[in-house]
């Protein structure tokens, strides 16, 4: 019988980082659309490792993932990944900024474009998106490096330990409860 609740125990402590991810819907009830502010939108939005976000959309458009110079350009001619028809869900597996927008003529220069800063699961995050002004750290090894002169900001912290670490209570609480019913 201890063993049984000692297996429980152990299982919840495993799962339990999976329990907190969400899904995400991008822009709320305004979804993927022209003339919407998503910055505003992501600066109060935390998107975390486990997350995934929902692209709902109309007929006219789709959704592009891009390195930040094809995000900051409105460049479509380089995709990471391309997504249609609606809706679309992109999983959120890695702490790092991410950046998206409508390949349709001109969106992107509508505002339809979307940078999310992803942090590990229970790092807590002043706001959704990379500050304005900031380069924030490449998500992949084909983003060209910062110009000379600037500086980008330490890449965000990974592995078990920060996913952990934002439960620390949890999983301390947790084992002190399984030793006192090993007993």
């Amino acid at each position: 019988m201890k063993m049984a609740i000692c297996a429980g125990f152990l299982v919840l402590l495993l799962i339990s980082p999976a329990v907190f991810a969400k899904d995400i819907t991008v822009g709320g009830n305004n979804g993927w659309t022209e003339s919407f502010d998503y910055s505003s939108w992501t600066s109060s939005q935390t998107f975390n490792v486990g997350d995934n976000l929902v692209f709902n959309y109309g007929p006219t458009h789709s959704v592009y993932e891009v390195s930040r110079a094809d995000y900051d350009n409105c460049n479509t001619g380089n995709p990471r990944s391309t997504h249609s028809p609606s809706p679309t869900t992109i999983p959120l597996s890695a702490a790092g900024s991410r950046y998206f927008i409508c390949p349709t003529s001109n969106h992107c220069s509508q505002g339809m474009k979307l940078a999310v800063n992803v942090v590990a699961a229970g790092t807590p995050a002043p706001g959704g998106s990379p500050p304005s002004g900031s380069r924030p750290t490449p998500s992949s090894p084909n983003t060209p490096p910062a110009p000379p002169g600037t500086s980008a900001p330490p890449p965000p912290s990974g592995g078990a330990a920060s996913i952990f670490g934002g439960m620390s209570n949890l999983i301390v609480g947790s084992l002190a409860a399984l030793f006192v019913l090993m007993g």
